[in-house]
């Protein structure tokens, strides 16, 4: 890091932690300045984005691109379908990307990125409708947009005023806001979010619960009329082990679940002979269950709700299909839990 030469002694942790908090309040001072600002041109720019056929192009130069492109990845993830256009390239072919019917949304605080300005023209023969997401309402950028969002002056939270920063705060926060009007407006919900989340611990939660339980094989089931000693001796399966066994009446409808901790307190009682009693007598009645297509996320809310360590997944008619384990959504719960 390059240090100023006068600059001799280091600040206190406190006097830094003050900084800090500076940076922040005068960045959440600013947005809260720009949520007051906005007006129908937000509303007209979620109105074209909504309808549009093609796609939303992003564009921005330097930071506000980097902002950009942040700004795509929310937006194609909650259902809008965009793509980042670099200017400079865009300059030099790219413009080959973009078709009839698109949106255009170039971010730029000043509205004089000479880059931008140099394809708007462009953008407007190629049939684009331009929305502009700048400070200045006179600027050159926003005067050649068809719609334009001004979120007025704002001062930088740099030390020097210089380095984009409380600008670049107040373009994302624009771009989340476009992200999630237009969510509500195209009745974006979980189901749709899950599509497009399949992976790591967030498509996980939203997936189905048939997806995660153990089945088949990996499923323990047993008559609550045998014995426990009859449960035990039958009721080998091969795979990964559960920690409890379902119980079925007579017409496969769950009554019942028999756990670990259920027989370890039998072993404790240092009776054999109630391993030829009925398993039922000792089984936990009326067990908590989910059905199938409960979400995951309902699941874990279960879990740690209820402080229990397997829960049965069962059809309309209460039969079990299978049951979930809470190692299997180990990596789903909180550090603290």
């Amino acid at each position: 890091m390059l240090r100023h030469p006068y600059v001799s002694s280091t600040p206190s942790v406190q006097v830094e932690l003050g900084q800090a908090r500076e940076v922040l309040l005068a960045e959440s001072s600013a947005l809260a300045e720009v949520a007051g600002r906005l007006d129908d041109g937000f509303s007209r720019a979620v109105a074209a984005i909504s309808e549009c056929p093609g796609s939303v192009i992003v564009t921005g130069m330097g930071k506000a691109g980097l902002i950009g492109n942040k700004v795509v990845a929310t937006l194609a993830s909650t259902g809008t379908r965009s793509h980042f256009l670099h200017p400079a390239e865009a300059c030099h072919g790219d413009l080959g990307r973009v078709t009839p019917g698109d949106v255009v949304l170039a971010f730029s605080h000043s509205g004089e990125t000479q880059e931008l300005l140099q394809i708007v023209p462009s953008l407007h023969e190629l049939g684009t409708t331009v929305i502009s997401v700048t400070s200045r309402a006179t600027s050159q950028l926003a005067i050649q947009s068809d719609i334009r969002i001004i979120y007025g002056k704002i001062d930088e939270a740099c030390p020097i005023g210089l380095a984009p920063s409380t600008s670049c705060a107040v373009m994302l926060a624009i771009g989340d806001a476009l992200a999630f009007v237009l969510m509500r407006r195209q009745q974006f919900g979980p189901e749709d979010f899950r599509r497009f989340h399949p992976a790591g611990s967030l498509g996980k939660r939203l997936r189905r619960v048939d997806d995660l339980m153990r089945k088949g094989n990996q499923l323990r089931i047993a008559s609550s009329q045998l014995s426990v000693r009859e449960v035990f001796v039958s009721g080998h399966r091969p795979g990964r082990r559960t920690g409890a066994i379902c119980l079925v009446d007579s017409d496969g409808r769950l009554n019942g679940i028999f756990t670990d901790s259920d027989l370890a307190r039998l072993l404790e009682a240092a009776d054999l002979g109630l391993l030829s009693r009925p398993i039922r007598e000792f089984m936990t009645c009326q067990p908590i269950t989910v059905e199938s297509g409960t979400r995951v996320s309902d699941v874990l809310d279960l879990f740690k709700a209820r402080q229990i360590s397997e829960i049965p997944v069962i059809d309309a008619e209460k039969r079990p299909l299978g049951i979930v384990d809470i190692t299997d959504l180990l990596d789903l719960l909180p550090e603290a839990a």
